[in-house]
């Protein structure tokens, strides 16, 4: 379980408190280095709605929240199948039971979280489509976060990568980019006309 919490953040099971500066540094510079360039690409499908967004500065208001959530689902997803896969609960046998189950936990999840958002949103801004389109997104991007949270550890295990050290980077970043483009993208559609 270390190891997993460890990995989700780019540190390794070597990496402690009391390792060498330098050693240290080039460890957690690699990860830090990836998640830069992948939050390039979440930035860069962010850039393609700049028209939106200037047309609805809401939405810049909103973004951190489709974004949070769906990275919380997906790491709490990845969490348990990576711990699964650790204890030998996770495997060929029952993959599609997992994911199946983690799908509708993710679904779930972002209708009941949608319907809170959705209210917030409109009693702040006053704008019943801005509340709609917010409760959408949240909808597809906690789904999808699930689906990745749980794919992600044994499409990677399979790569001969460790899930636990590289899972979260790489989730992040596609809860980040199916969260925006979700969301702005039903903005372009509905609220740009």
């Amino acid at each position: 379980a270390e190891h997993s919490v460890m990995g989700m953040v780019g540190l390794s099971e070597e990496e402690d408190m009391f390792a060498p500066v330098p050693a240290s540094i080039r460890r957690r510079a690699v990860w830090l280095g990836i998640n830069l360039l992948t939050a390039f690409l979440a930035a860069w499908v962010i850039g393609l709605f700049e028209a939106t967004i200037q047309k609805v500065v809401a939405l810049a208001v909103l973004m951190p929240i489709v974004a949070s959530m769906g990275g919380i689902a997906g790491t709490q997803t990845m969490t348990l199948v990576i711990r699964g896969m650790a204890l030998g609960q996770v495997g060929n046998a029952n993959v599609r039971l997992v994911l199946a189950k983690e799908f509708a936990v993710g679904a779930a999840n972002g209708i009941l979280w949608a319907l809170v958002v959705a209210a917030a949103t409109m009693a702040w801004f006053h704008d019943i489509q801005l509340g709609i389109i917010i409760a959408a997104a949240l909808i597809v991007n906690l789904a999808f976060a699930a689906l990745a949270g749980a794919t992600l550890p044994l499409i990677l295990k399979k790569m001969g990568i460790d899930p636990a050290i590289a899972g979260g980077v790489v989730l992040t970043t596609i809860t980040d980019v199916v969260g925006f483009f979700s969301f702005l993208g039903l903005a372009t559609v509905f609220l740009t006309r």
